[in-house]
């Protein structure tokens, strides 16, 4: 697969790593230009590019940036991208921490429907509710007792299939988590997030979630 990402931190840096060990041809970007990305590119493979390079010609484009940030995309940033490209949503919401107010997720729509009508292209929902040292290390191989389950979260159900066989790959068991407006459940505050559950133990948990926002995650 000819990947892109587009973020260099913690959940994008990892996936950059292993998805390159995985055979994958991974493109990465970051807002200060790939002459920053420097260490990050021996390390992992992957090469550094300019953000709309990492859009372009992708199979599959991997989102993961601060939310205050997903509006300083460039505007063109998708403009001539085949619709078939799968693009990946990795970002939370943190208002009080990070990103300020967003009042449109404050006013109950999901962060990646938001991000959606932001970059103005659909979007598949996942690797946002696991920490980049999990993502990094604790892959295991299909059918090991106790493998960790990643939700995934989208309306195009070829993407989210493409998206689930990825996350497969890198070592978790896939479990579709609905439509894009599902996505709340895996959302920071809800009991998927930040967790190392199983398949029984995560569908649990999102089927637990509670649409309200806990204090903490609300601005």
């Amino acid at each position: 697969m000819n990947i892109g990402i587009i973020g260099a931190g913690n959940i994008g840096g990892t996936l950059a790593r292993r998805l390159v060990d995985e055979g994958h041809s991974v493109a990465i970007a970051n807002s200060r230009g790939p002459e920053t990305l420097a260490d990050l590119e021996e390390q992992s493979g992957a090469e550094a590019v300019g953000v709309e390079e990492a859009a372009r010609e992708r199979d599959l484009v991997v989102v993961t940036i601060p939310a205050k940030n997903v509006p300083e995309l460039p505007d063109n940033l998708f403009e001539g991208v085949v619709e078939s490209t799968v693009i990946v949503d990795t970002c939370n919401y943190y208002p009080n921490e990070r990103d300020g107010r967003i009042e449109a997720i404050e006013q109950g729509m999901t962060e990646s429907r938001w991000v959606s009508d932001q970059i103005s292209r659909p979007v598949v929902k996942a690797f946002n509710n696991i920490q980049a040292g999990h993502l990094l290390e604790y892959g295991k191989p299909a059918g090991t007792a106790g493998r960790i389950a990643l939700p995934v979260a989208g309306d195009e159900a070829g993407a989210k299939s493409s998206v689930m066989s990825l996350v497969d790959q890198l070592g978790f068991d896939p479990v579709d988590n609905g439509g894009i407006d599902d996505s709340w459940r895996q959302q920071p505050g809800t009991p998927a997030y930040g967790t190392d559950l199983d398949v029984t133990g995560l569908k649990g948990a999102l089927a637990d979630a509670n649409r309200q926002r806990p204090a903490e995650f609300t601005g």
